[in-house]
């Protein structure tokens, strides 16, 4: 064993634990139990969410719309951009093996894909709080275009309570909910 393998091995071992531990700064983020598809189904409106920079020309009027398509989930994205006109994405998500279907994959430009956790979810199915394990993304959405101040403020307590960074969230502004 050469002088350089004895020092080379620890450094880049102790490299790989303080990136690895740089990685988790926060604890796995816990979703709900389970999610009926078929009830998750349907129209969305996004009453806030986390600055993100694929929303960056969406001015208000956000929806989403969940359809059960085979094994996957399309997804219908649209906003009203400031000038008026209304853009969409589509995309497909997929199951994450057992999450109880509260964990998913979603993808609008394959083969990249990005985490959607349902976090919170109304008993009624009538809200939802949706993050990413990275705390980088977060939505509230509702099943209509505004939800009482005092679920807001639920909401917003629980995404704190789950490391977000709900200073920066904005709130969705909703004046012509799209068809």
């Amino acid at each position: 064993m050469s002088i350089i393998s004895v020092w080379v091995r620890p450094v880049v071992t102790a490299l790989a634990v303080i990136a690895l531990s740089a990685c988790s700064n926060h604890p796995p983020l816990a979703t709900v139990a389970a999610v009926d598809l078929e009830r998750y189904s349907g129209d969305w409106y996004e009453v806030a969410r986390l600055p993100n920079r694929f929303q960056t020309d969406c001015a208000g009027d956000v929806m989403a719309r969940y359809s059960e398509k085979g094994d996957d989930i399309a997804v219908l994205n649209r906003c009203r951009q400031a000038n008026g006109e209304i853009i969409s994405a589509e995309g497909t998500a997929k199951v994450v093996a057992n999450s109880g279907n509260a964990r998913l994959r979603v993808s609008f430009f394959w083969p990249f894909y990005g985490d959607y956790y349902v976090l919170a979810l109304d008993s009624d199915y009538q809200w939802a709080l949706v993050g990413a394990p990275d705390r980088g993304y977060l939505w509230m959405l509702s099943r209509t275009p505004e939800l009482p101040e005092a679920t807001f403020n639920e909401l917003v307590q629980k995404a704190q309570s789950l490391g977000f960074n709900t200073e920066a969230l904005q709130k969705t502004l909703q004046t012509q909910p799209l068809p």
